[in-house]
């Protein structure tokens, strides 16, 4: 299945091909459009004449990464605390994952343990880990046992909760209509 999270396809299709640039991707996805997020990967890697490596984001001198993220248009609205974020998530890859991202889900035993490992990652608390989770499984084809139950809600089949279910521009349409039920009906309690 090819990622179409950016709604561009040569974003997309760094997407596809690179873990990094996937977790990236989710990592920019707050605060921002799930287009304009999961574009920045792509963004960076162009602004850098190459593909990203969590090795190079580790130890890119942040002031400069910062300008990088900061340069028209942004990579995202808040380039200066988004940039420590990813500096600190490729740290994390390269002291944990000897800079693979996907070290994160190979050899993972069950859904619970990869759950674990992504709510280790800075910058990952429990529903960004979730989200990713599922992610992994509905499009990735990573689906250790009990990574359904371990998405939670956004593991459940034919939901249109989050990112894991946008194969399409028809599917971002139904997740933004259930994101904004969920916004009123909360507003509502």
């Amino acid at each position: 299945m090819r990622i179409q999270l950016a709604q561009r396809a040569e974003a997309d299709d760094l997407l596809g091909r690179s873990p990094l640039a996937l977790l990236v991707g989710m990592l920019l996805d707050q605060q921002v459009s799930m287009e304009w997020a999961f574009t920045g990967p792509y963004t960076i890697s162009e602004r850098l004449g190459h593909e990203l490596t969590a090795e190079e984001i580790a130890s890119y001198d942040p002031e400069a990464f910062v300008a990088l993220l900061a340069a028209k248009p942004a990579v995202h609205r808040y380039p200066k605390s988004m940039a420590a974020r990813v500096q600190q998530l490729a740290a994390y890859l390269v002291e944990h994952y000897d800079g693979e991202a996907e070290r994160l889900w190979e050899d993972v035993a069950d859904g619970k343990g990869l759950l674990k490992r992504l709510q280790e990652l800075p910058g990952y608390g429990k529903q960004k880990a979730q989200i990713f989770l599922a992610l992994l499984g509905k499009q990735l084809g990573v689906q250790p046992p009990g990574w359904r139950e371990a998405a939670g809600l956004y593991g459940e089949e034919g939901a249109f909760r989050s990112v894991a279910d946008v194969v399409d521009a028809d599917t971002l349409v139904r997740v933004r209509a259930a994101k904004q039920e969920a916004k009123q009906a909360a507003k509502a309690k």
